[in-house]
Protein backbone atom coordinates (compact mmCIF):
# COMPACT_ATOMS: atom_id res chain seq x y z
CA UNK A 1 0.00 0.00 0.00
CA UNK A 2 1.21 3.91 -0.44
CA UNK A 3 1.86 5.98 1.97
CA UNK A 4 -1.37 7.79 0.95
CA UNK A 5 -3.52 5.21 1.05
CA UNK A 6 -2.28 3.88 4.66
CA UNK A 7 -2.88 8.02 5.06
CA UNK A 8 -6.39 7.39 4.02
CA UNK A 9 -7.35 4.44 6.03
CA UNK A 10 -5.75 5.32 9.12
CA UNK A 11 -8.25 8.56 8.64
CA UNK A 12 -10.94 6.26 8.17
CA UNK A 13 -9.65 4.44 11.22
CA UNK A 14 -10.61 7.65 13.11
CA UNK A 15 -13.34 8.16 11.47
CA UNK A 16 -14.71 4.72 12.95
CA UNK A 17 -13.54 5.75 16.54
CA UNK A 18 -15.81 9.25 16.38
CA UNK A 19 -18.45 7.07 15.10
CA UNK A 20 -18.25 4.86 17.72
CA UNK A 21 -17.44 7.67 20.45
CA UNK A 22 -20.86 9.31 19.05
CA UNK A 23 -22.77 6.62 20.08
CA UNK A 24 -23.95 6.14 16.03
CA UNK A 25 -25.49 3.37 14.76
CA UNK A 26 -24.19 2.82 11.37
CA UNK A 27 -27.17 0.24 10.68
CA UNK A 28 -30.09 2.35 11.89
CA UNK A 29 -32.18 4.72 9.84
CA UNK A 30 -30.47 7.66 9.27
CA UNK A 31 -27.13 6.98 9.82
CA UNK A 32 -26.31 5.15 6.63
CA UNK A 33 -24.64 8.09 4.90
CA UNK A 34 -21.59 7.31 7.42
CA UNK A 35 -21.04 3.85 5.95
CA UNK A 36 -20.95 6.13 2.56
CA UNK A 37 -18.84 8.42 4.03
CA UNK A 38 -16.27 5.95 5.52
CA UNK A 39 -16.23 4.79 1.93
CA UNK A 40 -15.17 8.44 0.56
CA UNK A 41 -12.58 8.73 3.25
CA UNK A 42 -10.58 5.05 2.41
CA UNK A 43 -10.90 6.16 -1.55
CA UNK A 44 -10.67 10.50 -1.43
CA UNK A 45 -9.59 10.97 2.14
CA UNK A 46 -10.98 14.20 3.61
CA UNK A 47 -9.85 17.07 0.76
CA UNK A 48 -12.67 18.71 -0.42
CA UNK A 49 -10.87 18.95 -3.77
CA UNK A 50 -9.84 15.83 -4.26
CA UNK A 51 -13.60 14.81 -3.77
CA UNK A 52 -14.68 17.64 -6.29
CA UNK A 53 -12.17 16.10 -8.83
CA UNK A 54 -13.79 12.70 -8.10
CA UNK A 55 -17.69 14.28 -8.38
CA UNK A 56 -18.66 11.88 -11.09
CA UNK A 57 -17.80 8.74 -9.00
CA UNK A 58 -18.79 10.25 -6.20
CA UNK A 59 -22.33 10.19 -7.41
CA UNK A 60 -22.07 7.26 -9.05
CA UNK A 61 -21.45 5.39 -5.70
CA UNK A 62 -24.23 7.53 -4.26
CA UNK A 63 -26.24 6.15 -6.50
CA UNK A 64 -25.40 2.80 -6.32
CA UNK A 65 -24.83 2.47 -3.10
CA UNK A 66 -28.56 3.93 -2.13
CA UNK A 67 -30.42 1.98 -5.57
CA UNK A 68 -28.96 -1.10 -6.04
CA UNK A 69 -31.81 -3.57 -5.25
CA UNK A 70 -29.77 -6.74 -4.35
CA UNK A 71 -26.63 -5.11 -3.24
CA UNK A 72 -26.93 -2.12 -1.67
CA UNK A 73 -27.14 -0.09 1.58
CA UNK A 74 -31.34 -1.95 2.45
CA UNK A 75 -29.81 -5.49 1.44
CA UNK A 76 -27.06 -4.95 4.28
CA UNK A 77 -29.31 -3.06 6.88
CA UNK A 78 -31.62 -5.80 6.28
CA UNK A 79 -29.26 -8.57 6.65
CA UNK A 80 -27.86 -7.17 9.98
CA UNK A 81 -31.48 -6.59 11.58
CA UNK A 82 -32.39 -10.53 10.73
CA UNK A 83 -28.92 -11.09 12.69
CA UNK A 84 -28.95 -8.81 15.67
CA UNK A 85 -28.79 -11.25 17.88
CA UNK A 86 -26.18 -13.46 16.98
CA UNK A 87 -22.84 -13.13 18.05
CA UNK A 88 -20.35 -10.45 17.14
CA UNK A 89 -17.82 -12.38 15.06
CA UNK A 90 -21.10 -13.48 13.30
CA UNK A 91 -22.50 -10.38 12.56
CA UNK A 92 -18.91 -8.50 11.75
CA UNK A 93 -17.81 -11.68 9.04
CA UNK A 94 -21.83 -11.26 7.89
CA UNK A 95 -21.11 -7.77 6.90
CA UNK A 96 -17.94 -8.08 5.29
CA UNK A 97 -19.75 -11.20 3.37
CA UNK A 98 -22.67 -8.87 2.58
CA UNK A 99 -19.85 -5.49 1.55
CA UNK A 100 -18.16 -7.88 -1.20
CA UNK A 101 -20.53 -10.32 -2.50
CA UNK A 102 -21.60 -10.06 -5.89
CA UNK A 103 -23.27 -7.96 -6.12
CA UNK A 104 -20.39 -5.26 -4.09
CA UNK A 105 -21.95 -2.44 -1.99
CA UNK A 106 -19.77 0.08 -3.64
CA UNK A 107 -18.05 0.76 -6.41
CA UNK A 108 -14.78 0.63 -5.77
CA UNK A 109 -12.73 -0.09 -1.91
CA UNK A 110 -14.91 -2.44 -0.75
CA UNK A 111 -12.28 -4.60 0.76
CA UNK A 112 -10.70 -1.68 3.10
CA UNK A 113 -14.44 -0.42 3.90
CA UNK A 114 -15.67 -3.81 4.40
CA UNK A 115 -12.87 -4.57 6.91
CA UNK A 116 -13.38 -0.63 8.37
CA UNK A 117 -16.98 -2.01 9.40
CA UNK A 118 -15.68 -5.46 10.64
CA UNK A 119 -13.85 -2.67 12.84
CA UNK A 120 -16.98 -1.07 13.57
CA UNK A 121 -19.12 -3.93 14.68
CA UNK A 122 -16.39 -5.74 16.93
CA UNK A 123 -15.21 -2.17 18.56
CA UNK A 124 -18.65 -1.47 19.25
CA UNK A 125 -18.99 -4.55 21.21
CA UNK A 126 -15.86 -3.90 23.58
CA UNK A 127 -14.08 -6.29 20.67
CA UNK A 128 -10.30 -5.50 19.36
CA UNK A 129 -10.73 -4.16 15.90
CA UNK A 130 -9.76 -6.10 12.62
CA UNK A 131 -6.35 -4.74 11.80
CA UNK A 132 -4.80 -5.92 8.79
CA UNK A 133 -1.04 -6.97 9.35
CA UNK A 134 1.83 -8.98 7.27
CA UNK A 135 0.83 -12.09 9.80
CA UNK A 136 -2.51 -12.10 8.99
CA UNK A 137 -2.51 -11.00 5.36
CA UNK A 138 -2.84 -14.56 3.68
CA UNK A 139 -5.46 -15.61 5.77
CA UNK A 140 -7.30 -12.24 5.41
CA UNK A 141 -6.67 -12.24 1.45
CA UNK A 142 -7.51 -15.55 0.19
CA UNK A 143 -11.15 -16.08 1.55
CA UNK A 144 -11.87 -12.62 0.39
CA UNK A 145 -11.18 -13.68 -2.85
CA UNK A 146 -13.87 -16.70 -2.80
CA UNK A 147 -15.90 -14.09 -0.77
CA UNK A 148 -15.60 -11.42 -3.67
CA UNK A 149 -16.61 -13.94 -6.42
CA UNK A 150 -20.03 -15.04 -4.67
CA UNK A 151 -23.04 -14.41 -5.55
CA UNK A 152 -25.56 -12.68 -2.68
CA UNK A 153 -28.56 -14.88 -4.24
CA UNK A 154 -28.76 -17.90 -5.42
CA UNK A 155 -29.02 -21.82 -4.62
CA UNK A 156 -25.12 -22.66 -4.11
CA UNK A 157 -24.60 -19.24 -2.02
CA UNK A 158 -27.42 -20.82 0.26
CA UNK A 159 -24.87 -23.35 1.24
CA UNK A 160 -21.70 -21.50 0.35
CA UNK A 161 -22.02 -18.15 2.47
CA UNK A 162 -22.84 -19.89 5.87
CA UNK A 163 -19.82 -21.84 5.47
CA UNK A 164 -17.44 -18.33 4.42
CA UNK A 165 -19.17 -16.42 7.06
CA UNK A 166 -18.47 -19.54 9.60
CA UNK A 167 -14.96 -19.64 8.52
CA UNK A 168 -14.22 -16.04 8.20
CA UNK A 169 -15.90 -15.41 11.93
CA UNK A 170 -13.12 -18.14 13.31
CA UNK A 171 -10.69 -15.97 11.64
CA UNK A 172 -11.89 -12.89 13.18
CA UNK A 173 -11.56 -14.03 16.46
CA UNK A 174 -8.36 -16.05 16.24
CA UNK A 175 -6.72 -12.70 15.19
CA UNK A 176 -8.77 -10.77 17.70
CA UNK A 177 -5.65 -8.44 19.33
CA UNK A 178 -6.29 -6.24 22.07
CA UNK A 179 -3.21 -4.00 21.59
CA UNK A 180 -5.50 -2.14 19.39
CA UNK A 181 -8.32 -1.33 21.29
CA UNK A 182 -8.07 2.33 22.66
CA UNK A 183 -7.69 3.25 26.16
CA UNK A 184 -10.81 4.21 28.15
CA UNK A 185 -11.12 6.29 30.53
CA UNK A 186 -11.44 5.24 34.70
CA UNK A 187 -14.80 6.25 35.69
CA UNK A 188 -14.88 8.72 38.40
CA UNK A 189 -18.35 8.06 40.61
Amino acid sequence: MSDDVVRRVVAAYAFVDQVIAGGVDLFAMGSHKHILELNRIVLLGASPGRREEYAHHVEATERRFYEERDGGIQDLVEWYERHRGESVWRRAAGVYLRTLTKPQLFIEGNHRTGALLVSYVLARDGEPPFVLTVDNAGAYFDPSTVIRSTAKRGLATLFRLPVLRHRFAEFLRAHADGRFLLPTAPDHA
